[in-house]
């Protein structure tokens, strides 16, 4: 799939049709994706770009500063190039301006696809505690179970802290654990906590949240991503 530089926008050649070829040639990719209810990592990189280019809209002195420039003298012996700023050009100024607005819209529309499917794969998903919850829910076993498939995907999961801007954030990062069949012996999130706390020590009363939706969608592009931020939430709201 094509990509999208961070300054795609002001990359040489400055060229509103060349811009415009290039930024359908990226959507068009998103839009296979999304057709298929692939939702990452598609969704965060529009969010991303859509971001970027509202910045350098609103901040003029960033624009600038971080406009290309083109190679006016080169010394090939000491090695030293001399630049000259391409924004004293209005022509340049008046190109950038029409190639944001245009792809505000088209990545604004996009945008609003990806969070349309978001929306109906988070309203087909329930979460619930299962079992006796520990006082330190920061880290347990999140049980996933995608639509009419028979098995359920135990995952462990572990809160971590990360430093933002002007605050602190939290993440739940997961590693894959096992895949429990259904059978006789495990018919039932219960049955599998029971069997995770026999066959792995390390968390003698884990926190366990079983998150299953009544829909199948893809694995790793859709459902576990949302699943992990539908336990965030989860975890949020029961502190």
């Amino acid at each position: 799939m094509a990509k999208l530089n961070t300054d795609w926008f002001i990359e040489i050649p400055l060229d509103f049709e060349y811009k415009q070829y290039q930024l359908l040639g990226y959507l068009q990719g998103i839009n296979r994706h999304f057709h298929k209810n692939q939702l990452y990592p598609n969704l965060r990189d529009l969010i991303f770009h859509y971001n970027n280019l509202q910045k350098f809209r609103q901040d003029k002195a960033t624009l600038w500063d971080a406009f290309p420039t083109k190679l006016t003298y080169a010394d090939t012996e000491a090695i030293q190039l001399t630049y000259e700023k391409l924004v004293n050009d209005d022509a340049f100024m008046i190109e950038i301006e029409q190639i944001i607005q245009y792809a505000l819209g088209k990545l604004g529309k996009a945008l609003k696809e990806g969070r349309e499917i978001y929306d109906f794969v988070e309203s087909h998903l329930t979460i619930e505690s299962i079992g006796l919850m520990p006082l330190y829910d920061d880290s347990g076993y999140l049980l996933l179970r995608n639509g009419h498939q028979k098995s359920t995907l135990v995952y462990e999961y572990q809160v971590t802290l990360f430093e933002g801007t002007d605050e602190q954030y939290r993440n739940v990062h997961t590693h894959y654990v096992a895949t429990y069949d259904w059978s006789f012996m495990y018919n039932s999130p219960v049955s599998i906590r029971k069997d995770l706390i026999h066959q792995r020590k390390t968390l003698p009363n884990p926190a366990v949240y079983h998150i299953e939706s009544d829909l199948t969608f893809p694995l790793d592009q859709t459902l576990l991503p949302i699943a992990k931020r539908s336990l965030m939430k989860q975890l949020s709201h029961a502190r």
